[in-house]
């Protein structure tokens, strides 16, 4: 089942391209092709299986976090053309991610583990953030949860 899904994302990417082909979508294209060469490099890698959903999504979560990193060094560094073009590149990685939880949406799925598992204060930061990261895996962004969770914790 789940090469059924790897399937669809290698199918998706490839009608995308081709989508992005027809249309002159000269960014679109660069950014979808460096995700297919992902994809390409992923099944040569000796894993010894294709890539499936799990793997995908890794793939692109990575491809994204790249994209972020290079937003903030560009701002950082005053480079605003290039900060816009890795952000173009970002949200086009995101149309293939499963909608990520607004910060609100995190705080109470947060709050709600904390109260679970009885959590007194930063002491508790490992267990908090184990079960949490395991509750949102691919719906939210790691970074946000962390935050989530040291402001809350933190104000106990």
């Amino acid at each position: 089942m789940d090469s059924n899904k790897a399937i669809s994302l290698t199918e998706k990417i490839n009608e995308g391209i081709k989508s992005a082909l027809k249309g002159g979508e000269k960014l679109r294209l660069e950014t979808l092709r460096s995700i297919r060469a992902g994809i390409i490099e992923f099944n040569k890698s000796g894993a010894g299986r294709d890539m499936n959903e799990e793997d995908g999504m890794k793939l692109l979560k990575s491809n994204a976090k790249k994209r972020r990193d290079a937003i903030a060094m560009y701002e950082k560094g005053g480079r605003q053309e290039l900060a816009d073009k890795e952000k173009a590149e970002l949200e086009i990685i995101l149309e293939f991610l499963p909608k990520q939880m607004s910060d609100d949406e995190i705080n109470d799925f947060v709050k709600n583990i904390i109260t679970e598992l009885e959590a007194t204060g930063m002491q508790d930061m490992g267990k908090v953030m184990g079960a949490s990261m395991k509750g949102l895996k691919g719906k939210a962004d790691g970074g946000a949860v962390q935050k989530a969770v040291r402001n809350i914790l933190g104000a106990m």
